[in-house]
Order: C-alpha cells, then sequence, then structure tokens
C-alpha cells in the first residue's frame, strides 16, 4: 500500500495536469471539427501505444526482468534491458514510418464519417503524422518504467506522465502561438508537435534514474536471447488480447464519427466522449493504475518463488483495495458529472449543452470504473503466472460484447454517443468477472468472502454517500445555478462531503481496508513530515 500511495500521489500530479491540457484545449478549440481531428490523429498512436508498449509489452517484460533480477546477476538483467530497448527502436520505429505513410488509410478506416465534414479529414490525416512518432517515444518510457517498477522505485515512473503533460502543453504553446506565425504553423499543429515533445520528454525525465541503478543504454543484438525470446512468446497473446481492446475502440470511435447529433450533427460525439473518458481516467489512474503497478513485481515475486498463499493474499488485498477507492469515485462522478466537467471545461468554445453531453457520457464510463480498475490487477496476475492466453481470450471475446451491445443502443434505444459508453463499460465488467472467475479457481481461491464482504459494505457506503452528495448538489445549484464558479462551488461543497460521510460510514461498517488505504496513500507525506521536523 505504501507502493501504491507513492505511484497514487505521482499519478495524481498527472492527472491534474493532464485536466489542465485537457481544460486549455477546450477553451481553445471547443467539441468539433478541430479537436475531434485531434482526437482521432492522437489516438490511433495512442491505441498501438497501449498494443505494444504500456499493454502488451509491460505485462510481459516486467514478469521475466523481475525474475532475473531475482536470480540472474546484474549483467544479465542490464543486458535483457537492452537487448529489449534496441527490438522497440527497431520494430516500433518502423510500425511509426508504415503509419505516417498509411495515416489517410488508417483515418479512413477508423473515422469514416470524417470525410462528410469539409476538411475534417484532411486535418485528422495530417493530426495522425505528426503524433505518430509518440509511439516509439513512449514506449522506450513504458520500459523504463517497467525497469523501474521491478526495481521497487515506483515515484519517479509514476510522475513520468506528469512531464508529459507539461511538455506537451509548453512546447504546443511555443510552437502553436509563439513561433507559430514564423514557423507557418496553426495553433493545432503547434499543439501536435508539442505531444510529439512531450513524449519525448517523459522518457528523459527516467533516465538519471536508470543510469544510478547501472542500466546505461547500450545497443545489442540476440534475437535467440532465452530472455528476449520469453518475452516475446509473452507478447504474442498479450497483443492479440490488447487488439481485442483496440479492435472496440475503432468500432466505438467508427460509431461515433457517423452520430449525428440533433443540435450538432456530426461534430461533437468524439470530442464528448474524449473528454469525458480524460475524466474517468482520474480515479483509474489514481487508484486502478497505481495498485496495479504496485501489485505487480510483488505478485511475479511470489509466482517466481512458488509461494502460492503469499501470492493470493495479495491480490486478494489489492482487490478488496481497487473496489474501496472505485465503487464511491463511479458514483461520485455520475452525480457530479455536470459541475465537475462544468467547472474545469467550460468555457471559451466549450457551452453549457457541450458539458451536458460530456457528463451524460461520463456518468455511462463510470459504470465500469470499478471493472476497469480491477483489469489492472487481474490481467498481470496471469502474466505473473507465465499465461498471456487466458487475458487473450476473454479479449478476444470481448469484441462481440462491444459490438452487441453499441449496435442494440444506438440503434435500438437511441442513446447516441453515450450508448459507447454503456458499450465500453459492459466490455470492462465482463473482463472482470470473467478472469476473476477463472483465476479463483486456478489458485484455488482469492479470500473470496473476506473479498466479498468488503465489497458489500464499501457499496452500501457509497449509496448513503450518493444521497449526500445528490442533495449537496441540488441545494447548490437552486442557490447558485448553472455558472462556472457555481460549478466550481459545488465541486468544492459537495467532493469534501461525500469523502466525509462515506469515510464515517465505512468506518461503522468495519471496513478494514480504509485505515489500510489511509495509512499507506499518506505514508509519503508523512516521512517527508518526519524527516523534515527535528
Amino acid at each position: 500500500m505504501r507502493s501504491a500511495g507513492v505511484v497514487s500521489i505521482a499519478v495524481f500530479m498527472s492527472r491534474l495536469t493532464g485536466l489542465a491540457r485537457e481544460s486549455l484545449m477546450a477553451r481553445m478549440f471547443g467539441a468539433g471539427l478541430i479537436y475531434d481531428a485531434f482526437m482521432l490523429g492522437f489516438r490511433i498512436p495512442n491505441l498501438t501505444r497501449d498494443l505494444f508498449a504500456e499493454g502488451a509489452l509491460s505485462s510481459a517484460f516486467i514478469p521475466t526482468f523481475t525474475e532475473y533480477l531475482a536470480k540472474r546477476s546484474g549483467e544479465e538483467a542490464a543486458r535483457l534491458v537492452n537487448l529489449v530497448a534496441t527490438a522497440i527502436v527497431l520494430v516500433v520505429g518502423a510500425i511509426c514510418l508504415l503509419g505516417m505513410i498509411f495515416a489517410p488509410a488508417i483515418v479512413g478506416f477508423m473515422a469514416p464519417g470524417f470525410a462528410a465534414v469539409p476538411g475534417k479529414f484532411e486535418m485528422a490525416v495530417s493530426m495522425t503524422r505528426i503524433m505518430f512518432p509518440f509511439l516509439l517515444l513512449v514506449a522506450l518510457a513504458a520500459q523504463a518504467m517497467g525497469v523501474l517498477n521491478a526495481s521497487n522505485k515506483f515515484g519517479v515512473p509514476a510522475m513520468a506522465s506528469t512531464f508529459f503533460n507539461i511538455g506537451s502543453v509548453g512546447f504546443g504553446l511555443v510552437l502553436g502561438i509563439t513561433l507559430g506565425p514564423s514557423l507557418h504553423l496553426s495553433r493545432i499543429e503547434g499543439m501536435a508537435y508539442g505531444v510529439v515533445l512531450g513524449g519525448a520528454l517523459q522518457l528523459i525525465w527516467q533516465l538519471p534514474s536508470l543510469y544510478r541503478l547501472g542500466f546505461g543504454f547500450r545497443i545489442a543484438f540476440d534475437w535467440r536471447h532465452p530472455g528476449l525470446v520469453r518475452i516475446f512468446q509473452l507478447m504474442v497473446p498479450a497483443i492479440l488480447g490488447n487488439a481485442a481492446v483496440q479492435i472496440n475502440v475503432v468500432v466505438n470511435t467508427n460509431f461515433a464519427s457517423s452520430i449525428a447529433d440533433p443540435m450538432r450533427g456530426l461534430d461533437g460525439p468524439v470530442s464528448w466522449l474524449g473528454y469525458a473518458f480524460r475524466f474517468m481516467q482520474l480515479p483509474l489512474g489514481l487508484f486502478g493504475v497505481a495498485v496495479g503497478s504496485a501489485t505487480l513485481p510483488t505478485i511475479s515475486r511470489s509466482a517466481a518463488d512458488g509461494n502460492m498463499d503469499e501470492f493470493r493474499r495479495t491480490l486478494s488485498k489489492s482487490l478488496a483495495m481497487i473496489f474501496l477507492l472505485t465503487v464511491p469515485s463511479s458514483v461520485g462522478l455520475a452525480v457530479l458529472g455536470k459541475s465537475i466537467i462544468g467547472g474545469i471545461y467550460q468555457g471559451g468554445r466549450f457551452e453549457l449543452y457541450d458539458t451536458e453531453q460530456t457528463a451524460i457520457a461520463l456518468s455511462c464510463y463510470a459504470i465500469g470504473l470499478a471493472g476497469y480498475a480491477a483489469l489492472k490487477v487481474l490481467g498481470p496476475a496471469f502474466y505473473a503466472l507465465g499465461d498471456a492466453r487466458t487475458p487473450m481470450y476473454i479479449s478476444l471475446a470481448s469484441i462481440a460484447i462491444n459490438y452487441g451491445t453499441a449496435v442494440a443502443m444506438i440503434r435500438f434505444t437511441g442513446f447516441g454517443h453515450a450508448g459507447l459508453a454503456v458499450s465500453t463499460s459492459a466490455v470492462a465488467l465482463f473482463g472482470f468477472l470473467a478472469l476473476f472467475e477463472i483465476l479463483r479457481r486456478r489458485i484455488a481461491g482469492v479470500y473470496g468472502r473476506t473479498l466479498a464482504a468488503t465489497v458489500g459494505k464499501v457499496s452500501a457506503a457509497s449509496v448513503v454517500m450518493a444521497g449526500a452528495v445528490w442533495l449537496s448538489t441540488n441545494a447548490m445549484e437552486s442557490w447558485l445555478g448553472v455558472s462556472q464558479l457555481a460549478r466550481l462551488a459545488d465541486v468544492a461543497v459537495s467532493i469534501p462531503l461525500g469523502l466525509l460521510v462515506y469515510y464515517v460510514v465505512c468506518k461503522g461498517l468495519g471496513v478494514i481496508e480504509l485505515d489500510m488505504a489511509i495509512r499507506g496513500f499518506t505514508g509519503p507525506f508523512r516521512r517527508r513530515f518526519q524527516r523534515a521536523v527535528p
């Protein structure tokens, strides 16, 4: 929990700077043609990033590298790092080049509806070509993150995304506004180049920590190296499994690009979904990614040592912590969606109607938040056991779940873009339930009764919290109205109130993980304070 606390604090900084970046983008470009094109251009290399870098590569690399650290020499571990880095440069570099060449075909496949709006398709192609090199930089950054996490260094890699956000905004504003006219760049092109430079800063930030651990990059070739071969073997089913996730994203983007909103036509749904998912990533990163990042090295060592009781205990406590933190978060996002979106985004070219539509999407995404976060723990648990096939099969099955739900929601219920958010949540919940049941049977239980008791108490506390927050937010709206200042005031009052009610009810119900979470997540602050005060 202390490791998760360190990661969570760093991720919190990352998500705050990410929200600042998105808020700036919302005010500069609104929700329409320009931001739709930018969002698609960023999403395409982001899909392959999830596929090769932070998805398959991290899941395959960390267990293998952890085993080398535990059972091999430092020289062998360093050589494995260099072999993987060289392979990334060659393979992912080639993918980037092909992506830039075939950008028109990729954009046409992912968002055929863009061609119906003059200039939108061409702008999306331009954005894709500018931002595709971001994939190579973030793949190398993901490997660096894996090395540091496996070495029990969590703070620096978790802060890397903060430097990406700061760099992408800083460089983007300089290139798009200050130097844009002299370089013949539009504002949106400047922000696109900022994304690439932000990715470089994300990698550079981690290099000093790698060097201090003795991992300096050297070009190395040995395609038959046992460690590299094992990573490739784990990556193949992982890539296929992650490909299913990316197929779901492509399907939903395809649908979204063709949804005609009654007020905005074809401009809006892609942006609304993008802005809403950004907010869902706040608790997902704070809790799901943080707990998952801290759990993977630990359960990998347990699996390598054959200590399955420790494996089960760690997994159960991690899942309990996930539910303790994400169930109330999903409720809070659903109840306070309008105030959160309006307080952060509304203004400039982002209008009240955009706030309302984005809040609807956020409520639908929030349904699957706990499932999404739990997958950050369950998926890597299979990789720690040397099983990459089971997550792959579940991911492939999710394609049918996603497509069927999306079609039903859009064509038969008229939910529009909100239906796509519902289909995303359905996939997350299906994946969690399937993987949990399979893993429970494989490792002979995960302290299921204790976990179920925690989930029940947490759900009850979240219901009480929801009632208190609903009353608070309605009272604030009646009193102050719906201006941006009123929305911020509502957030400032209702979130602390909700946290207090949730804490009191959980404490009354005897949720033992509550104190553990507080100690773990506040531990870094307490240690800093103790060092600062004699």
